[in-house]
């Protein structure tokens, strides 16, 4: 009857207020003990940061964030994907444990950003003696850096078990969601579609998280992760584990060892704004190459300038606060211009919150 939908859709929307609500506070107290524990930004010493594009308007901030959950649970309720739960009690021992590992992080993650030094993996390869000098050839110059300030880069067993935390603390808990947007496009893409018969490329899939999600919606879904690191693709490895469809590779994205138009659809998650200049196209045409004609490639990402206009001055502090090398170029960079030059035809956009999500069809030859 209708009074029942209407009470169940009621009730779906107080326990997804609450548990988002919940887990919000709970990264948000997270990033606040961090910033405590590192006596605040822009404090005596630091380099000051002196914005161009005014500062960022507080209140279009809160409202972005509200409008992404209320997106998300649009998107659940049109039934694009199934409301998480990810609040349950058998998580909590892990989830203290990282956020204990991410406080212990902190001073030496303030230290390398007081100093504005990004370079000391790079210092460590050339001391010599460990696993990175001797394979070092593999990996190209730029991904030897400590984005983020991170602690081992992204060489360390360490990083790839406190990404998650350290990112959903930097946004305040809201990763997952924002990342549920690309999940939208997916879902979009399959409707209508056997998921046993379709494939999709994560590039840059880091330690496994997004695909994890993939895999908790289309348990069937032939997936393939990529990624350069050697401790994230090992953990992406053993999240997947249970998906015997599922394949990590440990590679370039500039190069990848996939045969031509293998894949379906192929995703990217906050990877291009972590590229130089020069790199992306490389990685926008091996992404063209590797999907099927008419093959759906989903790009989530960092907004850039007028994406928010009122947004821009925090957008503009970013790098300034954390090491990303290659973001203050990102932020102007032509990405609709790239994707159709790379040969893509644009679909479909959305803004969630700090992040864009863009669709684009590899046309048919």
């Amino acid at each position: 009857m209708e009074w029942r939908r209407i009470a169940a859709r009621t009730a779906g929307r107080a326990r997804y207020a609450a548990g988002q609500g919940l887990r919000s506070a709970w990264y948000t107290a997270q990033m606040q003990a961090a910033r405590a524990r590192a006596e605040g930004f822009n404090r005596p010493g630091e380099p000051a940061f002196q914005p161009s594009r005014g500062r960022p308007d507080m209140a279009e901030l809160r409202r972005a964030y509200f409008e992404l959950f209320l997106q998300d649970r649009a998107n659940i309720e049109a039934g694009l994907y199934p409301e998480p739960r990810e609040l349950r009690l058998a998580g909590l021992p892990g989830a203290l444990k990282a956020a204990r590992a991410f406080q212990q992080d902190v001073k030496a993650v303030d230290e390398r950003r007081l100093a504005r030094d990004g370079k000391a993996l790079q210092r460590d390869i050339q001391a010599g003696g460990d696993f990175l000098q001797r394979n070092a050839n593999r990996y190209p110059d730029y991904y030897l850096q400590n984005f983020h300030y991170q602690t081992g880069g992204w060489f360390t067993d360490e990083s790839a078990e406190l990404y998650d935390t350290q990112v959903e603390a930097l946004f305040s808990g809201t990763a997952d969601a924002m990342r549920r947007a690309a999940l939208a496009e997916i879902s979009r893409a399959l409707q209508g579609r056997d998921q046993r018969r379709q494939s999709l490329l994560d590039v840059a899939c880091g330690n496994g998280r997004f695909l994890e999600k993939v895999l908790e919606v289309w348990p069937r879904l032939n997936v393939t992760g990529l990624d350069l690191s050697p401790s994230y693709t090992e953990a992406a490895r053993a999240r997947l584990a249970r998906w015997r469809q599922a394949d990590v590779i440990q590679e370039m994205a500039e190069a990848m060892p996939v045969e031509n138009e293998s894949f379906d659809m192929a995703v990217s998650i906050y990877l291009f704004h972590e590229l130089p200049p020069r790199v992306r196209p490389l990685v926008l045409s091996e992404i063209f190459r590797v999907l099927k004609p008419g093959g759906l490639f989903i790009l989530a990402d960092s907004l850039q300038f007028s994406d928010r206009p009122p947004l821009d001055g925090l957008l503009e502090y970013f790098p300034h606060g954390f090491h990303e090398p290659y973001y203050k170029d990102y932020l102007a960079w032509d990405l609709d211009g790239a994707l159709t030059q790379a040969g893509f035809v644009k679909e479909c956009g959305t803004l969630a919150f700090l992040t864009k999500v863009t669709a684009w069809r590899k046309t048919h030859l």
